[in-house]
């Protein structure tokens, strides 16, 4: 039994020491193409890439404001990651007097049990955005048979709600569903907003596990990680790797996390260069093989004055 332990306690410690020594080496941005700056239309919030046969498949909020507060989910597809072909409208907002009848964005994908998930934010109506009355956030999904649809939405949504208490990090608005699949569950990471008063820099990360893709979702009690305005983790080895933008507590912001049990997150490094609201490839991301590894490229929210959101591809090269 000590022998086990020694050995246990040997291997978390040489991942936690190989974890602690990565750091951007470089980072550099190019064209998404046919999904860049465009007169009139905003698209933003991209999905995680997943490859399906010969295609990269992404998800993103599209409206003709620079939010996303009122957009439906749209989808494009790629041979190689760069140039992108927009095949229409993947997810359209919910009927009157649904929770999602105001918009359906924030978008994220997982392919399990071999069906297609795409889980979302939702708001309904009537719409407040600020101040005492904003209205609260919450995630669903919707399932298909391929990733090109048709997508059905699950009849338990929303499958993750705020708590309404403004005492919990999550009390108004939940959003930035992303999925791994972890010790044969799924974990859901995402960002709660505490109340009105809560600014974007005063987001947290926390998580919510189900034994299902449609749930029922537990969260976590607490937050995991004390930032992360846009939620980007993935399976790094044994554990989970979280990159943090410039939402959050001073010691998080623009840093790679690392928790080994997927919730007790350190730093691993500070980044100089990120993507803003990215997706990545995440090749292990759903096969719980425990050898995940950094990402090397996603696509992530390019803004420009003058233009509404687009997107465009970012790269990782790491040490």
């Amino acid at each position: 039994m000590l022998l086990a332990e020694a050995t246990a306690l040997l291997a978390a410690v040489l991942v936690v020491s190989a974890t602690t020594q990565v750091a951007d080496s470089s980072y550099a941005t190019s064209a998404a193409t046919n999904l860049g700056p465009e007169k009139g239309v905003m698209r933003r919030d991209p999905s995680d890439i997943v490859k399906v046969k010969d295609l990269y498949y992404i998800w993103y909020s599209k409206g003709a404001y620079s939010h996303g507060y009122d957009a439906t989910v749209w989808y494009a597809t790629s041979p190689d990651g760069h140039t992108w072909k927009e095949q229409g409208e993947a997810l359209a907002r919910g009927p009157k007097g649904s929770w999602d009848e105001q918009s359906v964005f924030t978008p994220n994908i997982l392919a399990a049990e071999g069906k297609y998930w795409l889980f979302y934010t939702g708001v309904g109506k009537p719409f407040v955005r600020r101040g005492p009355k904003k209205t609260p956030a919450a995630i669903g999904v919707a399932v298909a048979d391929s990733p090109d649809g048709p997508w059905k939405k699950v009849e338990a949504n929303p499958i993750l709600q705020p708590s309404g208490d403004d005492k919990d990090f999550d009390g108004l608005r939940l959003d930035d569903a992303c999925l791994i699949v972890r010790d044969g569950k799924y974990w859901l990471y995402y960002k709660g907003v505490q109340s009105y008063r809560t600014t974007p820099q005063q987001t947290k990360m926390g998580v919510a596990i189900a034994e299902q893709p449609q749930g029922p979702y537990v969260k976590h009690p607490s937050p995991v990680v004390s930032g992360g305005h846009e939620v980007l983790v993935w399976p790094y080895g044994q554990g989970v790797a979280a990159l943090i933008t410039t939402a959050g507590a001073s010691d998080v912001v623009n840093t790679l996390q690392y928790a080994e049990d997927g919730i007790t997150f350190s730093k691993m490094a500070d980044l100089e260069k990120r993507p803003n609201g990215g997706g990545a490839f995440r090749p292990e991301a759903f096969t719980d093989s425990g050898q995940g590894k950094m990402i090397d490229w996603g696509v992530h929210i390019k803004t420009k004055k003058g233009s509404l959101p687009s997107l465009e591809r970012f790269n990782y090269e790491w040490k």
